[in-house]
């Protein structure tokens, strides 16, 4: 299990569209931005596919898949902080102006305790796995009290390990994010004259083509320096 931790006092997150998910032109595209790239700390995978019904995904304003009231949601607002928590039950709060929305699923963990379902109801209500194995590549992204953000992963993970690694960490509310091999990867960068290298954080990940500086088909979150 690798857990990274983020203050979002210091620190923002950008939701990244993908080049083929979702299409069209966004701010943040398939890549590290030039106005991220000299300030990058960390990027890691997104949601499900759009193709699973699951996912709900807004940036700027302009909404790519629809947002489900009740469903865990990681909002970012124009100030730059995050939220996490259920759509519409909990976020956005009264009068923020919000900028990004990646939906995924249920809540994951909700007030400092892992979802009910997350040992019994693995396949259905948690995603469809590679070879249909409960224990396979997970990750998660959740909320402390003190508003710091804990992005959570691991190759053999059921939901409720991870659930439980989370609320380990002091983490009230947290949203699974993709799962199996090839989607989940988490990266940390460090700065040099010729600009970011990356090193991996989860041991034995499959990693992905390009480690986010190259354009990526998936969506994905930017973690910078404010």
């Amino acid at each position: 299990m690798t857990l990274l931790r983020f203050d979002r006092r210091s620190l923002r997150l950008d939701l990244h569209a993908g080049e083929g998910e979702p299409s069209g032109s966004w701010r943040y595209g398939p890549l590290v931005a030039p106005s991220e790239i000299h300030h990058l700390v960390a990027a890691f995978n997104g949601g499900f596919k759009f193709s699973t019904g699951e996912v709900g995904w807004m940036s700027a304003g302009r909404v790519a898949e629809p947002l489900q009231r009740g469903r865990g949601s990681i909002v970012t607002y124009r100030d730059g902080t995050t939220a996490i928590g259920a759509w519409q039950e909990g976020v956005p709060a009264a009068g923020r102006a919000v900028y990004s929305v990646l939906r995924n699923l249920s809540l994951l963990v909700d007030g400092g305790r892992p979802a009910a379902n997350a040992e019994g109801c693995i396949q259905s209500c948690w995603g469809s796995t590679v070879g249909n194995v409960d224990v396979v590549a997970r990750s998660a992204l959740g909320i402390r009290q003190d508003g710091q953000l804990v992005w959570a992963a691991g190759e053999q993970l059921t939901p409720l390990a991870l659930a439980q690694a989370l609320a380990g960490a002091g983490v009230s509310r947290a949203v699974q994010l993709d799962i199996n091999p090839d989607w989940v990867a988490g990266y940390l960068y460090t700065h040099g004259h010729s600009g970011p290298s990356w090193s991996q954080v989860v041991p034995g990940q499959l990693g992905i083509a390009g480690k986010f500086l190259a354009p990526y088909h998936r969506d994905f979150f930017a973690v910078v320096a404010r």
